[in-house]
């Protein structure tokens, strides 16, 4: 029996599962074009159309399996909100293996468009939005002296969280993402508020 051809967005899903199941299980090393294509049922010309380069096409199932956070939580307190919105970023990119974060790195170092491409991807897996948010619940409730924070604060949670991915593996276990918040943010963002001078705190929202 002759396989119904694919075409459009039936045939992406295809390439792009076959891409997150080879990542997944092998890791970045072993990603090919041909070994996409064979486990896709499609030609390595249909998937460099689409995807230009190895690290695109990694990227882009990266995308599709772990998308970024998209609620904020609201517990009603500091902690816990942050150890459930990291929780959730690392659900996001930690589905993602270390091995594979590192190989995309290191690829890309010396490719400014695909580096930009990667670290676009990571900005949005970190969502500054949704923790500028939760700072500026928390200082509605004084918790904290101010969530007029910057934007490296604002990102600091999730690159350690992601340090600690591409470092020691997965899965990143809940004390860690306790101690990320316990021994680092949450002493962080109270210093950050005391001794940030009042010259310096600008009108409106962090970036995100």
């Amino acid at each position: 029996m002759t396989p119904t051809r694919r075409r459009g967005q039936r045939l992406d899903d295809a390439i792009l599962d076959a891409t997150w199941q080879i990542l997944h299980e092998a890791g970045y090393a072993r990603l090919t074009f041909e070994a996409v294509a064979a486990a896709a049922g499609t030609s390595r010309p249909v998937l460099s159309r689409r995807w230009p380069t190895r690290a695109e096409l990694a990227l882009a199932a990266m995308e599709r399996a772990a998308p970024p956070v998209a609620a904020v939580p609201d517990t009603g307190g500091l902690r816990p909100d942050l150890i459930d919105l990291l929780r959730e970023a690392v659900n996001g990119f930690g589905a993602v293996r270390g091995e594979v974060l590192a190989g995309l790195l290191a690829e890309t170092a010396r490719d400014p468009d695909a580096a930009a491409a990667v670290r676009a991807w990571i900005a949005r897996s970190t969502t500054r939005h949704a923790m500028a948010a939760v700072l500026a619940r928390a200082a509605e409730r004084g918790e904290i002296p101010t969530a007029d924070l910057s934007a490296r604060v604002l990102r600091l949670p999730f690159d350690l969280a992601r340090n600690e991915v591409i470092l020691g593996g997965l899965p990143l276990a809940d004390d860690v993402i306790a101690s990320i918040v316990d021994d680092v943010v949450l002493p962080l963002v109270g210093a950050a508020g005391r001794e940030r001078p009042a010259s310096a705190t600008a009108s409106g929202s962090p970036d995100s």
